[in-house]
């Protein structure tokens, strides 16, 4: 089958750590029912790290060095240098199914589409707690509990696999370095930032979720704990805070959170406490009322600081 558009696929990394990581990801990628006209590996400015890669990796994975350290960095390295009409993004920790890019490249026969997102497998090292419920698979960058179940129109994709027209970078520019990840903080929000921008700038388009288009993303044991989920949920708040525009109000900056809270209210919540007295629905809903509430601590904070 062929596409009617080229896509490239973006792969970032910042760690020789990460190689037998980032091989299972090429290689999934080389595996593709449609192949992408390109993969890049998107690395950070760090000579001994683009010399590793260099040496471990063929002609037929395109190597692109950032002018600085950072996810963001990387990715917009990755955009600028990108020859396919579509420019599609994976992590190095996450393998694509293998029919991954026509799912998501279809969508794309539609000229209101700006971008597509798929859906994310947890793929838990360790089996996942028992106290974790799926509707808080976010907190690993994975898809969730509470998003469309079908094809269907979002504010944003997830950063681990999304996709976006080349086109929509020349006119919105490209990922804000200081709004997601920097440090030991666990920010996030490059994506719905950035996915903000570009349904402001191009009001009649569409981002599209199309849970056809599976990747499957290693959750580290270090996920695991109880310690990482309250903090990448309180950064979660902080982050919302940061990414929202201005001049936007929070009923309209807030529209997916809005809609998420709502499912946990009305679907999460009594489904899990019909069951109540059953071990694991008892933890999970006090894992969610613990992750909501540090994520309204989150944003308070951060409008403060803001």
């Amino acid at each position: 089958m062929n596409l009617l558009v080229d896509v490239s696929v973006i792969v970032s990394t910042y760690s020789e750590n990460k190689l037998k990581y980032v091989r299972d990801c090429v290689e999934s990628l080389k595996g593709q029912s449609v192949m992408p006209c390109e993969i890049i590996l998107a690395l950070d400015p760090k000579p001994a790290l683009v010399d590793f890669y260099r040496a471990k990796f063929s002609n037929d994975v395109r190597i692109v060095v950032s002018s600085r350290v950072g996810l963001s960095n990387a990715r917009n390295a990755g955009v600028k240098s990108a020859r396919g009409e579509i420019v599609a993004f994976i992590d190095d920790d996450a393998v694509a199914d293998v029919d991954w890019i026509r799912n998501l490249a279809d969508n794309y026969a539609d000229p209101e589409v700006v971008g597509v997102g798929g859906y994310i497998e947890p793929v838990w090292d360790g089996g996942c707690p028992i106290w974790f419920p799926a509707e808080l698979n976010w907190i690993v960058g994975c898809s969730y509990k509470g998003l469309p179940e079908h094809r269907a129109p979002v504010r944003n994709p997830i950063g681990c696999n999304m996709s976006f027209r080349r086109s929509v970078f020349d006119v919105v520019g490209y990922f804000r370095p200081d709004v997601g990840r920097f440090g030991r903080m666990l920010l996030a929000g490059e994506e719905p930032e950035l996915s903000m921008r570009i349904l402001t700038k191009f009001p009649k388009s569409r981002i599209i979720y199309e849970p056809s288009a599976v990747v499957y993303h290693r959750v580290p044991r270090d996920r695991r704990k109880l310690t990482y989920f309250v903090r990448r949920s309180f950064y979660q708040g902080i982050s919302i805070a940061r990414f929202m525009p201005r001049e936007t109000t929070i009923r309209e900056g807030l529209s997916s959170e809005n809609d998420y809270l709502k499912y946990l209210i009305k679907v999460a919540v009594p489904s899990k406490a019909k069951d109540a007295y059953k071990l694991e629905n008892l933890s999970q809903l006090i894992i969610m009322s613990l992750s909501t509430s540090a994520v309204l601590v989150g944003f308070l904070v951060g409008k403060l600081v803001r």
